[in-house]
């Protein structure tokens, strides 16, 4: 039976920052505009969006590993530990665990759509069938080259937009504007993830886009995935000049994306996720402080 620290490692932290940094964009946004009524951000409502994005993302990773696991493609996995693929934990107490993540995360989605709109109650569907979906199923499109365009579509636009809605109930185009550059970024992190396990994923059958577009050409995308940010953002410089302050997160880019295009590999390429995480960060909070002023 896996320890709490194992089911802690397994839930695998360092990509909670995805999550979390979309609200905390979004929320700036909203602070901006002014919320319900309120003249500002609405703070319980970014709380709630909060917990529905952490936890979703927790589901994920639980759903994942569990996928993974019962089809063997994590056996000879680099990087963070594999409750399944480790054989610390049973695959139907991981499922549990994934299936439990969901419902909290659709617990806390309700609330939001009873003082919002009920429609959020279907976004909050197609959001959990995405993350069950991307390894699990007969067909996960995980492994058919689609998993960097739900990251874009989830964690981009979708956390970012609803965010903001669930606080100012309307939809201003600084939030879809400052949702690309949130959604590229956390592309990156799974660019570069897949970018080391294409060795792995090529064995095992998985059709990452890493797989498919190869070596050179992923490593392109890494770099056009951390750079573009950084001239997206000028779009926001009219309306609210102080998101140029997100500029200032550029040079936690550069080590990176060296690495990437220095051609790291396998554990080499570990760091390059911790480092990407603390690139978005950075600038998620520089923007939403930058927004919200």
């Amino acid at each position: 039976m896996a320890t709490l620290s194992q089911w802690v490692a397994g839930s695998r932290p360092r990509t909670l920052p995805a999550s979390l940094v979309p609200v905390v964009v979004g929320t700036g946004v909203a602070a901006g505009e002014g919320g319900a009524g309120e003249g500002g951000a609405v703070w319980w409502r970014a709380v709630l969006a909060a917990i529905v994005a952490v936890v979703l993302q927790i589901g994920v990773n639980y759903s994942n590993d569990y996928s993974d696991g019962v089809r063997g493609t994590d056996e000879d996995r680099v990087g963070p530990l594999r409750l399944v693929g480790s054989k610390v934990a049973p695959p139907k107490q991981v499922l549990a665990a994934a299936l439990g993540c969901f419902l909290a995360a659709a617990v806390a989605g309700l609330v939001l759509a009873a003082v919002t709109t009920w429609w959020l109650l279907l976004v909050g569907a197609f959001a959990i069938l995405a993350a069950w979906f991307y390894t699990g199923g007969k067909t996960p499109y995980g492994y058919r080259a689609l998993g960097e365009v739900s990251v874009f579509i989830f964690f981009g636009l979708v956390a970012v937009v609803g965010t903001v809605y669930v606080q100012v109930e309307g939809l201003p185009w600084e939030a879809w504007a400052a949702a690309v550059p949130i959604g590229l970024l956390a592309c990156g992190l799974l660019v570069a993830n897949n970018l080391r396990d294409i060795p792995t994923d090529r064995e095992a059958g998985k059709r990452t886009l890493a797989v498919l577009l190869g070596d050179r050409r992923t490593r392109l995308l890494y770099a056009a995935c951390t750079a573009l940010p950084f001239m997206i953002v000028l779009s926001l410089a009219a309306p609210r000049p102080w998101a140029l302050i997100a500029l200032l997160a550029a040079p936690l880019s550069l080590p990176p994306t060296q690495k990437v295009l220095n051609g790291a590999t396998g554990p080499a390429l570990i760091p390059v996720l911790g480092e990407t995480g603390r690139l978005q960060i950075a600038y998620g909070v520089l923007l939403a402080v930058g927004l919200a002023i």
